[in-house]
């Protein structure tokens, strides 16, 4: 528990936890988990260095607490709560001339009185920015001294000493008592539920980004935004306020700078929740605004699982290539997700020949910054997947230099995707190389579940048993397989992933609906009848599910200490057939896989592929390899899985953590912007 515990520490605060912490930990917490027991009350939730407030990065120094309990009041029936300060003090006396406020501690000098301490943490927790919001509860909080007995303690507990529902001190000689008013605070049943809620109010339960949005409804306030978050997305609307026009009271001498914001952030660290809020306010605004990506898949989501109906909202969300006229008079404002696909130059091929004579003769960016105002750029170079993606940061410095441009520059690193888990994104990066660090074996750390499926029969059980149960989950594979065209009129999907006895087809290589309802590929990741079918990194980058099942093909094995990169073959199965099969295990990604493209590029390409897909898990990622060397690799660094408590299977969760995932919104007529009256949601 000590080591998950620093390792946390060391993500949230950027430094190591001093020895006294780690030693409070390992003694207090296991003495108070006991006296929980003791009490009957085992099943009460503790959240150890708990923020007082759901943000407190407005701080110089965060305010921690050290253990929240969490539960439900056995009487009042709402949450119940008490703020914990765990202090191994063992001898305590009165400074002289002083009030009980400041005692020495033997052997640390002079100390406030714990209560004093509790009482700011009671205040800020108990407050409109407390975890709670104005959600009723019950609140009280206590001094946990068990290594100290009330003589040796006494101006902490005398006649002087501070009050209120905060000030209480437990030594071991009030342990009787202290059980008593833990049976008196708390519910015997626990509080799963109503820890899950606080928790999700501050941030660490993830609100899927196509279920925000759906909330949204098109209102002003999409998602509320974060830390470094909030920071970028306020500088992009200071900067629309200045240098674009005011459509009520135009300027004499229009303002006629150009400004380029570029965001960087790996995968999960909120870009687009920045972009999709900023491109709201911008429209409450007046502000004409397009939101650009070179995802399909990212732009045909959200069109169809939330813009359904709604033609208006559907047309604001575009692609890179759709900004080659320049006869189009130029936006306020365009925001480009997904920045690191920009291509060299824009191609379409339903252009007409005239149209290919004129358009796509310059770099895609510049098109791009020509046709609005201000331009923001969200960019993740360990994201690019293809051959022809340029995007990068140099890429659009350059341009911003040509135009004479002011070029803002931000950075984002606190992870929100893959529950919120910086271990778990590190360990990725790790096992795939993608660092040069040597992988550790995986630490379950309470915010994502991993296990090695034996077999591709087991990963697809477990993916439909979540599903089934409610969780939004899919099954992708690196492109190691031969993709088939829907056959005959009625579009039949042809088995195309075969391994062994197992064979399941791709998501529809189709832009319409196929045999038995399958969607096309561009909606496979939210359309219901896309869970039979198998989707890919381009079908699935931008996009995230509760569980997913990555199934790693041959074209990334491990031999010995290193990854070894393969390039397969395929062949049609007979003479007169289109159907092909694998001749030689690799990649079959005609893009990547091609003799044009370098064996470093082949391998960087195919190992972002994979980090890819193994991000796109909010809770939970289940791993299958063809290979049996790189399957036994895998499961040694995963070591042995256990369902626990802090991220069990989706049956486990308390019902408030099992929301299904919304359907699609039907816009129709839905235009005006309203207030809202949804719940205040986060997206990470």
């Amino acid at each position: 528990m000590v080591p998950h515990l620093a390792a946390r520490w060391r993500y949230f605060r950027g430094a190591d936890a001093s020895l006294t912490e780690r030693s409070a930990w390992a003694e207090s917490l296991i003495s108070l988990a006991n006296d929980l027991v003791a009490a009957d009350r085992g099943n009460v939730e503790m959240v150890v260095e708990c923020a007082a407030t759901m943000d407190e990065s407005d701080r110089p120094e965060p305010r921690l607490i050290d253990v929240v309990l969490v539960g439900r009041h056995p009487r009042e029936h709402r949450p119940s709560v008490q703020l914990v300060e765990l202090k191994r003090w063992s001898t305590v006396t009165r400074i002289e001339q002083a009030t009980a406020d400041w005692v020495h501690v033997s052997g640390m000098g002079a100390k406030k009185h714990p209560a004093l301490q509790l009482r700011e943490y009671y205040e800020a927790f108990t407050s409109d920015r407390g975890p709670f919001g104005n959600t009723e509860f019950e609140c009280g909080g206590f001094a946990y001294l068990h290594n100290a007995t009330d003589d040796s303690v006494r101006p902490l507990i005398g006649v002087d000493a501070p009050t209120g529902a905060y000030a209480r001190v437990y030594t071991a000689d009030r342990r009787a008592r202290f059980l008593e008013d833990l049976r008196a605070n708390f519910d015997a049943q626990g509080g799963a539920a109503e820890a899950v809620t606080m928790l999700e109010s501050m941030g660490l339960r993830n609100t899927p980004l196509l279920d925000a949005m759906n909330w949204s409804r098109g209102d002003d306030t999409v998602f509320v935004l974060r830390g470094r978050q909030k920071v970028v997305a306020d500088q992009i609307l200071e900067a629309a306020a200045k240098v674009l026009p005011d459509p009520e009271h135009p300027a004499l001498v229009p303002d006629e700078r150009r400004v380029i914001f570029l965001v960087t952030g790996g995968a999960g660290t909120g870009k687009s929740a920045i972009g999709l809020q900023v491109k709201a306010q911008l429209e409450a605004q007046g502000r004409t605004v397009k939101y650009a990506s070179g995802s399909r898949a990212f732009n045909a989501a959200i069109q169809e699982h939330v813009g359904y109906g709604d033609k208006q909202f559907r047309e604001t969300f575009t692609y890179f290539s759709n900004f080659v006229d320049t006869s189009v008079p130029p936006v306020d404002v365009l925001i480009c997700d997904e920045a690191h696909r920009l291509r060299d130059r824009s191609t379409n091929r339903f252009w007409t020949p005239e149209q290919r004579e004129v358009w796509g003769k310059g770099p895609q960016v510049d098109e791009l910054l020509d046709a609005s105002r201000l331009t923001v750029f969200f960019l993740d170079e360990g994201q690019s997947v293809r051959p022809k993606e340029v995007g990068t940061v140099e890429l659009i410095k350059d341009a911003a230099a040509r135009r004479g441009a002011d070029l803002l520059e931000y950075g984002l690193r606190e992870q929100f995707r893959c529950g919120g888990s910086g271990s778990y994104i590190s360990w990725v990066r790790e096992v795939l190389g993608v660092t040069d660090k040597k992988p550790e074996p995986w630490r379950p750390d309470g915010l994502m579940h991993v296990e090695v499926a034996d077999t591709p029969e087991e990963l697809e059980r477990i993916i439909l048993t979540e599903a089934g149960a409610g969780a939004s989950a899919r099954m992708v594979a690196g492109y190691c397989w031969p993709w088939t065209e829907p056959a005959g009129e009625e579009k039949r999907l042809e088995a195309d992933v075969r391994i062994g006895d197992w064979h399941r087809p791709w998501n529809a290589k189709s832009e319409s609906y196929c045999a038995d309802g399958v969607p096309p590929s561009d909606i496979w990741s939210v359309h219901p009848k896309g869970l039979g079918q198998i989707g890919c990194v381009y079908t699935a980058q931008g996009l995230e599910w509760d569980w997913c099942g990555v199934i790693m093909g041959d074209d990334m094995v491990r031999r010995g200490d290193q990854w070894v990169f393969q390039r397969g073959k395929e062949r049609k199965e007979g003479p007169d057939s289109d159907i092909k099969r694998v001749d030689v295990p690799g990649s079959l990604d005609p893009k990547v896989s091609a003799s044009s493209v370098t064996d470093d590029d082949f391998a960087r390409l195919v190992r972002q592929a994979y980090h890819v897909l193994l991000t796109r898990a909010s809770r939970a990622t289940v791993l299958y390899s063809t290979d049996e060397e790189t399957r036994r690799y895998l499961k040694k660094l995963v070591g042995r899985v256990e369902i626990h408590g802090l991220r069990p299977t989706w049956f486990n969760l308390p019902k408030e953590a099992r929301t299904p995932h919304l359907p699609r919104a039907n816009r129709r007529g839905k235009h005006k912007r309203r207030k809202s009256s949804g719940p205040d949601l986060r997206l990470f």
